[in-house]
């Protein structure tokens, strides 16, 4: 099973708007303890891990404790310019996805490029 990390319930739709495979994407929801840390490696230590988090402090600090304990996850980044994941044009978040070799497809009326 292939999973991809995210902080939030809008990060996760902007997901599910263009992924075209089966995916789990499980939300952080914010601020990540040591125990929720170990949790998540815990459920999915045989899976594929990606994470992408927002480009902010939240995000960078959450992104360090990841490759601090669960080195083995692929980490994918918005561009600063966003800031956020929910907030990233679907176009862009495409070719991240594309670039970590996920199926995706364009909701109707979306240029791909």
């Amino acid at each position: 099973m292939r999973v991809i990390i995210v902080e939030g319930k809008t990060d996760k739709q902007r997901l599910l708007q263009l992924l075209d495979e089966p995916v789990e994407i499980v939300c952080t929801n914010g601020t990540i303890g040591l125990d929720k840390l170990e949790e998540l490696i815990a459920n999915y230590s045989d899976d594929e891990v990606c994470v992408l988090l927002d480009a902010d402090e939240a995000g960078n600090k959450a992104r360090r404790q990841f490759k601090q304990e669960f080195p083995n996850v692929r980490h994918l980044y918005t561009h600063r310019m966003y800031r956020e994941v929910a907030t990233t044009p679907l176009n862009v978040l495409a070719r991240i996805l594309e670039g970590a070799y996920f199926a995706v497809k364009m909701p109707e009326g979306e240029d791909v490029y």
